[in-house]
């Protein structure tokens, strides 16, 4: 006999409600789970689509959740009444594990939404303040998908914001600097018109040059010190040139410079770089040392478990 959640074989056919019979415990607490929200719909599309539920779950793992660093890490947003978080959650094999993941306000009513990205694995989730993350967590996990809690995940969900900030400064400097040089566009000739302007681009200029490309800056500079020429090095001389001749034409009301093509420029190179995260993670098969650092790890003494934090994430 095969288990009726899982397929795997079964030792003990004690195990079992009514025709049902399971190959552990685990199995069967998620079924009485199901069966008690009626969401036994999960096994219509495929036989045996559950996954093997260990008999001891260790959820205390997941208080480290109860801190509110830790936790921010996995909150995309946030306010007064709800939260939306995201987990990788990379037991999802089929499409009955998406619709129960996507069910989850049947099991929880404190879930407003879940929505599942089974090409990432990941599954993000909006539900109200009366609940918490550490315990959407467990609910994750008690029936089967528990979600990872890494460094590298967060490392790169962190880097993602980062760009997308980024690219939005960026994208309103140019747009607002665009729009101050139409006197030179137009060909107007009134000089103090066209030098106000020019010193409002290069007010604007200032987050797009040192905090928008700030990164091509950092890595033209490593790879003079490190006496390497990497393909940085040409964008940094090109942002340093722009800047420094436009700030020059502003400061000595000989022009408006160049600060729309500086903008313009950076917030391209930005756009560029995110399609190609977006690709190098859709293409990702491979995992760094980071993916093997846990948020926090359980150490036992005297039958009692302490949840540490790791200081390295």
């Amino acid at each position: 006999m095969n288990c009726s959640h899982c397929g795997d074989k079964c030792d003990n056919s004690n195990i079992k409600i009514e025709e049902h019979i399971f190959c552990c415990n685990g199995c069967k607490t998620v079924f009485e789970l199901l069966n008690e929200n009626n969401l036994c719909e999960y096994y219509d599309s495929e036989t045996t689509p559950g996954i093997k539920i260990r008999n001891e779950v260790y959820y205390d793992k997941f208080n480290i959740l109860d801190e509110p660093e830790v936790s921010r890490k996995f909150i995309l947003y946030e306010d007064s009444k709800i939260v939306k978080v995201k987990f990788s959650v990379p037991q999802v094999h089929c499409s009955s594990c998406i619709w129960l993941l996507e069910n989850l306000n049947r099991l929880n009513p404190s879930i407003n939404n879940s929505e599942v990205n089974f090409q990432k694995k990941e599954i993000l989730i909006t539900f109200e303040k009366t609940t918490s993350v550490k315990e959407v967590a467990i609910l994750i996990a008690s029936i089967g998908y528990e979600p990872v809690l890494t460094s590298e995940i967060q490392v790169k969900s962190l880097a993602h914001k980062t760009l997308v900030i980024k690219i939005g400064i960026a994208g309103f400097c140019f747009g607002n600097i665009m729009l101050f040089a139409f006197p030179e566009y137009l060909g107007l000739e009134e000089k103090e018109f066209s030098n106000f302007f020019g010193w409002l681009s290069m007010f604007l200029a200032l987050p797009v040059m040192f905090y928008a490309g700030v990164d091509y800056l950092k890595s033209a500079f490593k790879g003079f010190r490190q006496r390497f020429i990497n393909m940085d090095i040409p964008i940094a001389l090109g942002m340093i040139t722009l800047f420094v001749r436009s700030a020059y034409e502003v400061i000595s009301e000989t022009g408006a410079g160049y600060f729309d093509s500086l903008s313009g420029l950076i917030f391209f190179l930005l756009v560029g770089k995110w399609f190609q995260s977006k690709t190098y993670d859709t293409l990702s098969f491979e995992r760094n040392y980071k993916s093997y650092f846990p948020l926090s790890v359980g150490v036992k003494k005297e039958n009692e478990i302490t949840t540490v934090k790791n200081s390295k994430t």
